[in-house]
């Protein structure tokens, strides 16, 4: 007994014994192969030139030669009327184009979606292309199809509501400082109402049958069913179409500056971040381009919408997950 148990120690591992992590380590590897160019593309394009944003918005050039200066430029920024002015009220219209497409575009793609739901319903498919099709075009065509539709001297709109006996309720809209805003914002809500439409449609569509059927036999259906049952299992699809909404708003930019301009007349009453840190870093027509004062805005930027989806993840969408299915 003894020498068996002698040879048995003395027996060398099997090969699949002394390799048992290597497959874990070779997945590990074929991860990090996989990741990595994905992960330099992104560092290339994102990482790198936001940390460079950060970097200028602490130095100013003074006699060409750039000096680190702090947070200086956030106060002249915030403080000095000669910035101050223009970015706080590039800020109210984001704020205000923001909300309009809260209001408008969520609740519309909302309701399409609920139509677009609905198994009597016919030429679905005709439907949703046509709703998401404008989400498709380039927004140099919408803009300038736009601003031709609704031009006073050559527009197809002033025609339009002639031939109804309307003509005197149109108006140059986007020539006038009091609906210039509110114009291009229901510009942009017909344009990606589309994105909610479908996000919200899928999440309908992933709602199980039982559950209707459930609902059916309850005796709920109609627009009770949607408000007590659909609805709540939506809500998650819906924080997110918002949040979507929020951070693509409040980088808006192609859009006005298409229609309206770098300057965003008429007299800056379309002025957003987008338009004013375009016009403060490369300069316009009498106004010299600040690379800093541009960095300063961009920065200012990225910390409010950092701020909104950090309030989202960490406080409203940790009460939405009970929604979840």
């Amino acid at each position: 007994m003894d020498q068996i148990e002698k040879l048995a120690s003395d027996a060398p591992l099997l090969p699949a014994a002394r390799g048992t992590a290597s497959p874990a380590r070779a997945r590990r590897w074929h991860v990090a192969v996989f990741l990595a160019p994905a992960l330099l593309v992104y560092t290339a394009l994102m990482i790198v030139p936001l940390a460079d944003t950060l970097r200028l918005s602490l130095f100013r050039g003074v006699e060409h030669v750039p000096a680190f200066v702090g947070l200086d430029n956030f106060r002249v920024l915030l403080t000095d009327p000669r910035w101050s002015e223009h970015f706080w009220a590039a800020l109210r219209h984001n704020f205000y184009f923001f909300a309009f497409h809260i209001l408008l575009q969520n609740p519309v793609g909302i309701a399409l979606a609920a139509l677009l739901s609905l198994p009597r319903l016919r030429g679905q498919a005709f439907y949703r292309t046509a709703f998401f099709l404008p989400t498709m075009l380039s927004f140099v065509i919408v803009g300038f199809t736009w601003k031709l539709i609704l031009s006073p001297l050559w527009g197809v709109a002033p025609t339009l509501l002639g031939s109804i006996g309307l003509r005197g309720w149109f108006h140059p809209w986007l020539g006038q400082e009091s609906t210039a805003l509110t114009t291009l914002a229901l510009i942009s809500v017909w344009q990606y109402v589309g994105i909610p439409m479908m996000l919200i449609y899928a999440a309908m569509l992933a709602i199980p049958h039982e559950l209707i059927e459930a609902a059916e036999l309850d005796g709920i259906t109609g627009f009770a069913q949607f408000r007590r049952i659909k609805l709540p299992l939506i809500w998650p699809t819906i924080g997110i179409c918002s949040i979507l909404t929020f951070v693509g708003n409040f980088n808006a930019f192609d859009l006005i500056y298409t229609v309206s301009g770098a300057n965003a007349g008429p007299n800056f009453a379309t002025d957003i971040l987008g338009t004013f840190l375009f016009r403060t870093f490369f300069g316009n027509q009498l106004q010299l381009g600040d690379p800093n004062m541009g960095a300063t805005i961009a920065t200012m930027m990225f910390l409010i919408i950092l701020a909104g989806v950090s309030a989202y993840l960490f406080g409203i969408q940790a009460r939405m997950r009970r929604y979840a299915l």
